[in-house]
């Protein structure tokens, strides 16, 4: 299984990062103009709405739960090449597409290592979570993300913003693969 998933994980991610590389062309990197905190709010957006088209179970614009996972991955990245760009002091806005694309690809090897750790230690137990109680887990870690801006972000014992961004990064890839690949689930018993 762990096989499948990094495949699924892969295409998941082939998808994101094709969009973002197209919306890169077309906008330039316009998104490096935002503070963190502001791209924290634009995820929350985007998970407030999949939470509320789940409750209500109808919506009247047309974009689906699926493409907002898919942005969800793309700004939880912005995010972690955010933190990484302006930790380095660099406040240059325009990127061209060539380093954007390394930039996405560092990120995402980061993340992925950290959901091998993961999956190792919990045994997939995302493939029996429901997408909504993902899209849950997404917006606590929003909300613990925001009160650790709040506090110019320190801690006592908790990890950063960065392991946020990751977990709800992990999260949104793991709702794209039940979304895109519906009886690849649980395992059975």
């Amino acid at each position: 299984m762990i096989h499948q998933t990094a495949q699924e994980y892969n295409r998941v991610i082939e998808a994101c990062q094709r969009l973002f590389l197209q919306k890169t062309q077309d906008y330039g990197t316009a998104w490096r103009i935002l503070r963190l905190p502001s791209i924290t709010d634009q995820i929350f957006i985007k998970a407030q709405r999949i939470r509320s088209i789940q409750e209500k179970g109808t919506q009247k614009i047309q974009d689906d739960i699926t493409s907002e996972f898919v942005a969800i991955v793309n700004y939880c990245v912005i995010a972690l090449i955010q933190e990484q760009l302006l930790g380095q002091g660099e406040t240059e806005q325009a990127l061209p597409v060539d380093r954007v694309r390394a930039l996405y690809e560092e990120e995402i090897r980061k993340t992925y290592a950290l959901q091998q750790d993961k999956n190792h230690d919990y045994g997939e137990a995302w493939r029996s979570m429901r997408i909504e109680s993902m899209t849950d887990l997404i917006l606590m870690k929003i909300y613990r993300t925001k009160q650790i801006e709040d506090n110019d972000g320190q801690t006592l014992v908790s990890e950063g913003v960065e392991a946020n961004y990751r977990d709800m990064l992990n999260y949104a890839v793991f709702c794209l693969i039940k979304l895109n690949y519906p009886n690849h689930g649980a395992p059975s018993a």
